[in-house]
């Protein structure tokens, strides 16, 4: 049988990448009528306007228009914006570049990729419009709450062997953390627990009374009055893990607004005065592809309380 034809790889736009939505059988008589009911976050109007402008193409990258017939089994793209996206008083840093990798020194509250009410000022995006790499992809991700550092891939047939060195847990991370001292903790220490999404709270996760599926070592670096620095070393990467981690070894990291308790949900203003004292200090691995040692470190630094 013969394969279709490929379809060529639509550009970005302004460092966005365009997002797909495949068209199932269904009633709309229009692209404007299936686009307004299974995509409502963003309004008919808005849609109607979108397709008059030539923001919405098909697989050949031609523009579609807000009339055109509904026709199921093809494939729309389109190039998400958010009109009001607020700007983040906040840079990334490179910390390396070859023809293969990226490594990016993020700071807090920026995203590594576009979500929620981020999109260009998201970390993928901005480095895409810097560096002029319509390719370049995260290998992995840290919280948008977190600082330091991430790797990204340049070449999509690169990908999985950077991504498998995170799979096959070959890349040694270190973090650091200010949180609360307590004299009466022996450290270092290796918490192990099992981490779950929380049933409740999508944006959370929790410690649940099962076999284990992460684990994190914790040091004592320095101590300042009632806080300390700590050294974080996970073996595993389970979302909010050393966050959890922490504050069930009752050291709730400083300016943590969902462990132990939600202060800030995800729709409500940032408060860029109180950052995550979370930092992804190093990574150390060899280079799948080049076979070099790879040893890269963060050039931020952690406040600690007075």
């Amino acid at each position: 049988m013969a394969r279709p034809p490929s379809v060529r790889p639509l550009p970005t736009r302004d460092g966005v990448s365009p997002s797909c939505v495949a068209l199932p059988p269904g009633p709309w008589t229009t692209v404007l009528d299936f686009l307004a009911e299974r995509l409502p976050t963003v309004s008919r109007q808005a849609w109607g306007a979108r397709l008059h402008s030539g923001e919405v193409l098909d697989e050949q990258g031609h523009a579609v228009h807000a009339e055109q017939p509904y026709a199921s089994g093809t494939r729309l793209f389109y190039y998400r914006h958010i009109a009001d996206e607020p700007d983040l008083p906040v840079q990334e840093r490179i910390v390396f570049q070859d023809e293969h990798l990226v490594v990016a020194d993020k700071p807090h509250f920026m995203p590594v990729t576009p979500g929620g009410q981020y999109v260009r000022q998201s970390l993928l995006v901005r480095l895409k419009r810097q560096l002029g790499i319509d390719t370049l992809s995260p290998v992995h991700r840290i919280d948008r709450e977190t600082a330091g550092l991430v790797l990204l891939c340049v070449r999509p047939q690169d990908r999985n062997a950077y991504q498998a060195l995170f799979r096959e847990r070959q890349v040694h991370k270190v973090y650091e953390a200010v949180a609360p001292y307590r004299a009466d903790l022996t450290l270092p220490l290796t918490r192990r627990s099992r981490i779950e999404a929380c049933a409740t709270q999508f944006f959370r996760s929790q410690e649940v009374a099962a076999p284990p599926n992460s684990e994190t070592t914790v040091s004592l670096l320095q101590v300042q009055g009632d806080s300390a620095l700590y050294r974080l070393e996970p073996v595993t990467g389970k979302r909010h893990q050393l966050r959890i981690h922490m504050n069930a070894l009752g050291l709730p990291i400083e300016g943590d607004q969902f462990y132990p308790v939600v202060s800030r949900g995800p729709g409500a203003p940032e408060d860029f005065t109180r950052p995550l004292q979370l930092l992804a200090r190093s990574v150390l691995f060899t280079d799948p592809i080049t076979g070099k040692p790879r040893s890269f470190t963060s050039g931020q630094r952690l406040r600690m309380s007075v």
